[in-house]
């Protein structure tokens, strides 16, 4: 679907009736909500059939020799799926969420048995073997690996005999990252702001959650120190130069939504007021954007931004007082954004529908937020 040639939107009932019509406008999800079956079911479809479709594909792999010229499935068994690697995880990611939050629902034994088909022993250490070389030292550095930590808290925390399973066969490239992660970020001098996959703080955020979860104190230890190098001092970000036309990330949300994460309440009161002193102020941070063609496979991003965003804002107001006025004003803008974003998760079209699910659970269950 293209745009006109005077540049006109296409409309968001449009977008909502193409394709797969899983679910209509009126059985969107809200924040807030929990979902239904019809919902549940309906998103849980999307990554069911991106985690075996292996073309499209976007390796991103380097490749050292001959021997390394190989099919998506040949190098990623168990992640070979939903175009890319980071997208294939993020999928496996949602459905055990699904499963989990929802055992009953009519799809569970189809997503428990896909499930135990990718997320075994074999073919996790297969993935494993690959980041094992030295040619992929920064593959999925860090996007994919904070997706990979996020899989690994979810089976941490479940105690279900399959999730256990699961879990034991993500050791070896859990392990793997653990210690990439240790190598990298005294490395990294400066943090990577920017709204798409290496943005630093998301990825930090995922990896200090899962550090807690598991009871990793030294990962959690550098996590923190590094945060605050990177960020404490930050002031005055100006959000009135986002988004740009292909993010599916806030680099400034990101990093409020780290920082509460690092910083005690008072402590991230304070940092916030310096970071974000015009929050208060109606501006374009607090809008969700529209999506002008979600057949662009970059355009499309925007309804991430969305998501992501609602997110992140729902994690800020979480880490400030019930009495604090830019509470309600980050509450309200969650709900805004995320009711953009739902609106194209189910657009039809696979440049979108091979991640956005994802997006649009995570922002639903509130993750990362207590």
């Amino acid at each position: 679907m293209k745009l006109t040639t005077t540049g006109k939107l296409i409309t968001l009932t449009a977008l909502i009736l193409l394709g797969s019509k899983m679910l209509t406008a009126q059985e969107l999800p809200k924040l807030g909500d929990r979902l239904t079956d019809k919902q549940v079911v309906a998103f849980a479809k999307l990554a069911l059939k991106g985690m075996d479709q292996e073309y499209p594909n976007k390796p991103s792999n380097v490749m050292d020799n001959a021997d390394d010229v190989k099919s998506p499935k040949e190098m990623h068994p168990a992640f070979y799926g939903c175009f890319d690697w980071h997208s294939s995880v993020h999928g496996h990611w949602m459905l055990v969420r699904l499963l989990k939050q929802y055992p009953k629902n009519s799809l569970a034994k189809q997503i428990r048995t896909s499930l135990n088909r990718h997320l075994t022993e074999e073919k996790l250490k297969a993935e494993a073997d690959y980041f094992a070389a030295k040619h992929n030292k920064s593959f999925e550095r860090m996007y994919g690996w904070a997706w990979y930590f996020r899989l690994v808290a979810e089976c941490h925390t479940w105690d279900d005999s399959d999730a256990k399973k699961w879990r034991k066969a993500l050791g070896p490239l859990e392990k793997i990252l653990v210690e990439r992660t240790h190598d990298y970020l005294p490395k990294l001098t400066f943090p990577i702001r920017t709204g798409v996959h290496p943005n630093t703080a998301f990825a930090l955020g995922q990896a200090l959650d899962y550090a807690r979860i598991v009871g990793n104190k030294k990962l959690e230890a550098l996590i923190v120190k590094r945060s605050k190098d990177y960020f404490a001092a930050d002031t005055n970000y100006p959000f009135h130069y986002e988004p740009s036309g292909q993010d599916f990330f806030s680099a400034g949300w990101n990093e409020a939504d780290l920082m509460r994460r690092v910083l005690s309440k008072d402590e991230f009161a304070k940092w916030f007021k310096k970071f974000a002193p015009h929050v208060d102020e109606p501006s374009k941070m607090q809008q969700p954007v529209e999506v002008s063609d979600v057949t662009d496979g970059k355009i499309v991003h925007l309804a991430g931004l969305d998501l992501s965003r609602a997110w992140c804002l729902q994690g800020v107001a979480a880490q400030l007082s019930d009495d604090d006025p830019r509470k309600k004003i980050m509450l309200d803008s969650a709900k805004k954004h995320a009711a953009m974003g739902f609106k194209y998760v189910f657009s039809g079209s696979y440049e979108g529908e091979h991640w956005l699910a994802t997006f649009a659970i995570y922002a639903l269950d509130r993750v990362g937020v207590k």
